[in-house]
């Protein structure tokens, strides 16, 4: 009865987030910026492909790129 109560340990350790503070404000300063030429407007699939050209930026998926903004409040436009 006992060993329903209390919690499994893990096996391993849970994997930290890529996305630290830096990484979040070098990446709304990013979605903010002007779009580049030939656009009319950030997207999330273009920031996508701008991201994984920046080097200090580690590559990150569309789906959490918006995660990002959505959670501090950044609507492309």
């Amino acid at each position: 009865m006992w060993a329903t109560v209390g919690r499994k340990e893990r096996a391993c350790p849970p994997v930290p987030s890529p996305v630290t503070g830096e990484v979040e404000a070098r990446l709304i300063a990013l979605a903010c910026s002007a779009p580049p030429e030939g656009h009319a407007r950030w997207s999330l699939h273009l920031l996508e492909k701008h991201v994984a050209l920046v080097e200090d930026i580690p590559a990150l998926d569309h789906s959490t790129i918006g995660r990002v903004l959505k959670k501090r409040n950044c609507v492309l436009t």
